[in-house]
């Protein structure tokens, strides 16, 4: 058994990877020309400088994606021996943690505009002199936000299938909720223009909605990964069939009698146990079991210890800046 070995993605879940990093670069980029668009026609709207906060936290997924992907590669060592697949769920913790308090300022300020009753004034700005009602730019700016929208949720979603990455499922989600809610901005700015002076407030609160049932969508992924749970399907809540189908596999072994299977998600990996009773006891596994008992007496924090007959055990090279010897043996 080789101890700290490292998670090889196979060749096509490389090239995966490698298309869901240059798409979060481009994801970067579009809403960063989506924010200056936005900021450059946001005016005194309510509902426009909610969609363009809502553009600027859209980045934060796809950045966090980028550095995380980057550590999860790191190998395992003596301090991380079940490796570094976690850095995704602590990265979009801390993205829905920041998602879901910015939506609730937001949806505070959206409130506080409609009780005081606060009307925006939207005027008429020069261009190419010719005086333009201000609302047509906004709606123009929010026209390509929703086209943005539209293509990374469009992109991100196929990829998300492949790699069975949760986090970039929820991001593609948050890209078909933000150009929803930049829907719903052009909606609340033509009321207004039609003299409807709630309206502007009205799309903010909706926006503001909108990013934090993403904070909320992200946070229940995460905590899911966090605590251990079951593989689920991408997207959803339903449990995998995987247990069930490994379960039945080495129930069809000739030596063993009956199986159980435990398995968690560590990012984009799984881990886990399958237990077996063989057909035929030996003595091994008598002290086996045995073993696992006393030495769950050493420490009361020791929940689940398996102990693991193998034929050799072996470190794998530079598993922890250290190397085996000839022997297998781990060196300093």
């Amino acid at each position: 058994m080789i101890l700290f070995s490292a998670f090889r993605f196979p060749r096509e879940q490389q090239e995966q990877r490698r298309k869901a990093r240059r798409l979060a670069w481009l994801s970067i980029g579009l809403l960063a020309s989506t924010a200056v668009i936005m900021f450059l026609t946001l005016g005194q709207s309510q509902a426009m400088k909610t969609a363009w906060a809502e553009d600027l936290l859209g980045m934060i997924p796809p950045a966090a994606l980028l550095v995380a992907t980057r550590i999860e590669e790191r190998k395992p060592n003596e301090r991380y021996p079940f490796g570094y697949f976690r850095a995704i769920s602590v990265a979009f913790l801390a993205t829905a943690a920041v998602l879901t308090t910015v939506g609730l300022w937001l949806l505070l300020d959206a409130v506080m505009k409609l009780v005081k009753h606060e009307r925006p004034p939207v005027g008429t700005t020069e261009v190419f002199g010719h005086q333009v009602w201000a609302g047509w730019l906004m709606i123009a700016g929010l026209a390509y936000a929703v086209g943005v929208g539209l293509t990374l949720g469009t992109l991100k979603r196929p990829l998300a299938a492949k790699l069975h990455d949760h986090v970039l499922a929820a991001d593609a989600d948050m890209n078909k909720a933000d150009w929803m809610a930049e829907g719903a901005a052009i909606v609340g700015i033509l009321l207004v223009g039609f003299g409807f002076w709630w309206g502007d407030s009205a799309a903010a609160a909706i926006i503001s909605l909108s990013v934090i049932w993403d904070g909320w969508d992200n946070l229940r992924q995460v905590i899911g990964d966090l605590m251990d749970e079951s593989p689920t399907e991408v997207g959803s809540l339903e449990m995998e069939d995987l247990p069930d189908r490994l379960k039945k596999a080495a129930e069809r072994l000739p030596w063993v009698e009956s199986a159980a299977v435990r398995l968690r998600e560590h990012g984009h990996v799984l881990s886990g146990e399958v237990f077996v009773v063989p057909r035929e006891r030996s003595a091994m596994l008598e002290e086996a079991e045995c073993a696992a008992a006393e030495l769950r007496g050493m420490d009361w924090r020791l929940h689940s210890l398996v102990v693991v007959p193998t034929a050799s055990i072996e470190f794998a090279p530079d598993g922890d800046g250290k190397h085996a010897d000839g022997d297998g043996k781990h060196t300093a």
